[in-house]
């Protein structure tokens, strides 16, 4: 069974298009691309998917110069699927198998732009490694991450409820009963994670222990995949580095905390790695003086974000009981959580053709300590915000930071309805996508 989502609106709109190029979905390994295109191709007449990875005789009609006419027409031939401008949407899946197949996709912008064609695979950033110009210009990424809370809460057939969220405001908070409602929502969200494999099983039917099991299945696929990283990095190494990053959620990576004997250098590389396959995502510290942010980054201090929260509740050993009968988090890994659920969603929340980089602010000082969660550019502002695990909590570090940069406003989320104290404005943790 097969749930709405936003990427397919996405899709739905980039196929509609006068004048697009070949679209290429980039995304950690069984986060729906390849679901979401199946979608999308019910709008055509036909369809023709080509697996690379299944597919291997097919390799062989890429080894030549065929012009991308040429090269359809021998794939129609092949799969007895006509492949026409307009009716037919090609789908190239798993092309990271196929090294010609990727090359050949910068051609078909100029010499067959009415084509409809779509590839994705995994791992495809290391094999931009060894093509530094591929397609420039010529193809349009498309970046897709786990569900989102609005898309689990699509799923979920709640839509009264997600267009009550969407509408909520500081100026006109909910009812307290829909806000307790989509805290209900919310929690159990954090322990399922949106793994599409898992959202469906919940929602068909599974109850959040069976779901788990789902998750534990996951968890050894995407492990088994280590071994396809890099042929010189010792998979027991990557393996070391992700637990590391798991346990280190919320706090400044140290290589220091990952129990290997590799040395610093070897230990970055496999950190490297992991972020590439989109299994984690860095969040750099800025000094945030002023805008891009990324103008005064310091890639020696980063934090590191699993890339779905059910995959790390399960990793991490959380007691999901605590996480949804407990009124704070702050019983649970200290409310990291929390903060890893806001770093995704922010994300997720971006337009799915930028990838987001994401920004947090740290200033040392004797007797005076201030982080500030993330920090996000809207517009040409900078806007800082905080995470509270629960409903209570100070915000020193976001006065601070407001008033040392002069910047007018800063956002609170926690487990409290929206509301505001003075220049902070206090949002859900469900309701990271309102923000913008």
């Amino acid at each position: 069974m097969y749930f709405k989502r936003k990427i397919d609106f996405e899709l739905l709109a980039w196929s509609k298009e006068t004048s697009r190029k070949p679209l290429l979905l980039r995304g950690a390994r069984q986060v729906g691309k390849s679901s979401a295109v199946r979608e999308l191709s019910k709008h055509f007449e036909f369809f023709l998917e080509i697996n690379f990875e299944e597919h291997k005789k097919v390799h062989s009609l890429f080894g030549g110069d065929l012009s991308p006419n040429e090269l359809c027409d021998n794939l129609s031939i092949m799969f007895n699927i006509p492949v026409l401008e307009g009716r037919t949407l090609l789908f190239f899946d798993e092309i990271q198998a196929c090294m010609p197949a990727i090359s050949s996709l910068r051609f078909f912008y100029e010499k067959f732009p009415g084509l409809h064609l779509i590839a994705a695979g995994s791992l495809l950033e290391f094999v931009f490694e060894d093509i530094p110009s591929f397609g420039v210009g010529r193809i349009r990424s498309m970046f897709i991450y786990p569900f989102s809370f609005n898309d689990f809460l699509s799923a979920c057939n709640e839509t009264l409820l997600l267009k009550a969220k969407q509408g909520a405001s500081i100026d006109f908070p909910l009812q307290e009963a829909i806000h307790q409602r989509l805290l209900t929502y919310f929690k159990r969200f954090l322990i399922l994670g949106g793994m599409p494999e898992v959202v469906a099983g919940y929602v068909q039917g599974s109850n959040l222990s069976e779901c788990q099991q789902i998750l534990d299945d996951l968890i050894i696929s995407l492990k088994a995949d280590f071994s396809k990283y890099r042929k010189k990095i010792p998979m027991l190494r990557i393996s070391e580095v992700f637990e590391s990053a798991v346990h280190q959620v919320g706090n400044k990576f140290k290589y220091s905390g990952v129990v290997s004997e590799a040395n610093h250098k070897q230990i970055k590389e496999a950190l490297d790695l992991l972020i590439m396959a989109g299994l984690v995502i860095p969040v750099t510290h800025t000094s945030a003086n002023g805008i891009p942010l990324g103008a005064e980054s310091d890639f020696k201090k980063r934090k590191i974000l699993i890339f779905d929260t059910g995959v790390f509740q399960r990793l991490s050993g959380l007691n999901i009981r605590d996480v949804l009968f407990e009124e704070s988090f702050d019983p649970v890994n200290k409310g990291n959580i929390a903060e890893l659920f806001v770093g995704l969603e922010l994300l997720k929340a971006a337009s799915c053709y930028h990838y987001r980089d994401l920004y947090y602010w740290h200033r040392e000082a004797l007797n005076s300590n201030a982080e500030v969660d993330y920090l996000i550019q809207k517009d040409l502002e900078i806007i800082p915000i905080e995470v509270k695990s629960g409903t209570k909590g100070s915000m020193q570090s976001l006065h601070l930071f407001l008033k040392e940069k002069g910047i007018s406003y800063g956002i609170r989320f926690s487990l409290e309805n929206f509301s505001s104290y003075g220049q902070i404005k206090s949002y859900p943790l469900y309701s990271v996508s309102e923000i913008f």
